[in-house]
């Protein structure tokens, strides 16, 4: 990866956008597309239907290696890392000493080590948490020279099986080592957008001409970060530094799955990670302050982040943190914090836009049915 003149870094991929097209925009440090010609409403329904092409290369793919690395990383995390199975992945948050979210990232059990996918913005971050904070053993490398794409939507599977036919096999969070068209890939059947498909990291040099050909498929689009913010927030995923960051726990974050059984007070492994005390407290007496929670508008026009959110006595009681008009649900859609008395399903809530309190119900996430294979 390279600097670009005006200081931005580019992915391997950055000439093939701006030849089809994109429109590029600066984002975490690298230019990235926002949206190709499609638009980023069609871009968004075309992955709900066929299949689109994100890529996400500037994500951070990191390894780790070394004795006992499953018990080390379990230091910094709150999930099961040592009884992960090989070739299996885990979703996972990285927490500081307040219990507050330093990260979200996965963690795959490649075998001969750990995989993770960190997000770009945390990137440096995370890799330096890890440096500093695990055994001077673990050697903890950047994988810089790969590239990271994400084939996603109903069709992804049909695409990919043409150039390998293994991927059929894979499920949910599978994670194995493929030969997509001879290149030798990291394959995962799983995604950000709530549909079925999968991310693939790719050597660099061989990136765009692999994405090409998936892109020569007549099912594939390229999808800028417009519509994946979009289906994202549809599929009910979090953004991390806009749902969850350092002031938020995974309990308001209403990310309890997220804490592994074998590490809560009941468990095998109970604590040991970063904020433990606070984490698990929350979980146990039921007590966080405030929670995560999906909203639905009633109308037309979309809340925004940063929209203050009231009961009807006119109180103040949470804030918006993602928010848009969801092309498949066809409603404003949003994520925010409530005050955790006003958090169950169904009850109706006021958005404050531009001086109107616009109604909105608490509704189940996610928003759109997940199109995950499990089996």
């Amino acid at each position: 990866m390279s600097a670009s003149p005006d200081n931005l870094n580019t992915t391997p991929l950055t000439d093939l956008h701006i030849e089809l097209g994109a429109r590029m925009v600066p984002f975490a440090g690298y230019s990235m597309p926002v949206q190709f010609p499609l638009g980023v409403k069609g871009e968004h329904l075309h992955t709900r239907t066929q299949a689109g092409l994100f890529d996400v290369s500037h994500m951070g793919q990191v390894k780790l290696t070394g004795p006992e690395v499953a018990a080390a990383l379990e230091t910094l995390v709150p999930v099961d890392v040592i009884d992960l199975p090989e070739g299996r992945q885990r979703y996972a948050l990285f927490t500081n000493a307040d219990g507050g979210i330093l990260d979200d990232l996965m963690i795959t059990h490649q075998g001969d080590g750990l995989y993770l996918v960190v997000n770009a913005a945390c990137k440096a971050e995370d890799i330096a948490h890890l440096r500093a904070n695990l055994p001077a053993e673990i050697t903890v490398t950047e994988l810089s020279d790969r590239a990271l794409v994400a084939l996603q939507g109903p069709k992804a599977v049909d695409v990919l099986a043409r150039f390998q036919p293994a991927v059929h096999d894979l499920v949910f969070m599978d994670n194995q080592q493929l030969a997509i068209d001879g290149v030798d890939c990291f394959v995962s059947r799983s995604g950000y957008t709530g549909e079925d498909g999968y991310e693939i990291s790719i050597p660099a040099d061989s990136a765009d001409a692999l994405v090409r050909k998936l892109l020569a498929e007549p099912e594939v689009e390229p999808i800028g970060l417009g519509a994946r913010d979009s289906l994202r927030l549809e599929g009910g995923l979090c953004l991390y530094g806009h749902d969850i960051d350092t002031t938020t726990t995974p309990a308001e974050a209403s990310l309890i799955w997220a804490v592994s059984k074998a590490r809560r007070n009941d468990g095998e492994r109970p604590g040991g990670f970063p904020g433990a005390e606070v984490i698990l407290g929350q979980i146990e007496r039921k007590d966080a302050p405030r929670k995560r929670v999906g909203l639905l508008g009633q109308g037309r026009a979309p809340v925004r982040e940063g929209t203050e959110l009231f009961n009807a006595d006119g109180d103040k009681i949470g804030v918006v943190t993602s928010g848009t008009f969801g092309p498949s649900v066809e409603a404003p859609v949003a994520m925010a914090y409530v005050d955790t008395a006003f958090s169950a399903i169904d009850n109706n809530i006021f958005a404050e836009v531009r001086g109107k309190k616009l109604p909105m119900t608490v509704a189940k996430m996610p928003f759109v049915a997940p199109g995950y294979v499990r089996s």
